[in-house]
């Protein structure tokens, strides 16, 4: 079914929730690690270190999260694609009338219900039915390799940025400034993610950022202890 280009975000759910969850564990997840490293009074080598190490890894496992569930969706997808042609080939009177009733349920009368399934299924019977019995639509459909691409490079992009605070801080200061520039990457996204999915700003930046705050506090509390307790 055509897209009426009035603005709308759904069809770009899939992309945004893999960038915005991709750059939001890459912030988080980096920043709580190096934050935690440094908490625990490690050399500025052995956190940049973990920091590094922590960015591939995290990059990596973000790729292949990404592509293993995708790709279960895609399976599921596929496997109704072939059950839906199967019933088109072997029982089309069947699925027209489930088309017609489902035109009913939307408020039509029987008659003009089963006109408009008629009309729709002469050109690309697949195609409509796909898209009115199991909401699946081109714009919608699972891409695993679209999907873990976004997230390694949203990972990647969003871990990087406390790692450089980090390696351009001095001893003295390179704890705030980490959290300042985390802090600032989680407001920036935030916005950004919000902006592109057409939502309310103040909701997106106040939920990423309380939750990366309590997140990056929690480590370095963890960081701290551990580092009193073995020195």
């Amino acid at each position: 079914m055509a897209l009426h280009d009035e603005g709308h975000a759904s069809h770009r759910v899939g992309v945004l929730r893999a960038m915005v969850l991709g750059a939001n564990d890459g912030i988080v997840s980096i920043a709580c690690l190096v934050l935690g490293v440094a908490a625990s009074d490690a050399s500025r080598t052995a956190i940049l270190s973990a920091g590094v190490a922590g960015l591939v890894a995290g990059a990596a496992s973000m790729a292949l999260g990404e592509y293993v569930s995708v790709s279960s969706q895609r399976d599921s997808e596929l496997s109704d694609i072939a059950k839906e042609t199967w019933e088109l080939e072997n029982t089309p009177e069947r699925e027209l009338a489930e088309l017609t009733a489902i035109y009913q349920n939307k408020g039509l009368n029987h008659a003009l219900a089963r006109e408009v399934a008629v009309e729709l299924t002469k050109q690309d019977p697949l195609k409509i039915h796909l898209a009115e019995e199991l909401g699946i639509t081109e714009y919608n459909r699972a891409q695993p390799v679209a999907a873990a691409v976004t997230s390694a490079i949203a990972f990647s992009l969003g871990g990087a940025m406390p790692v450089a605070a980090l390696a351009i801080g001095s001893a003295s200061t390179r704890i705030w400034l980490t959290l300042a520039v985390s802090i600032a990457a989680l407001v920036t996204l935030g916005s950004v993610g919000a902006h592109y999915g057409r939502a309310n700003k103040g909701v997106s930046v106040r939920r990423v950022v309380i939750g990366g705050i309590v997140a990056m506090a929690f480590t370095m509390l963890v960081g701290e202890l551990f580092g009193a307790a073995v020195s």
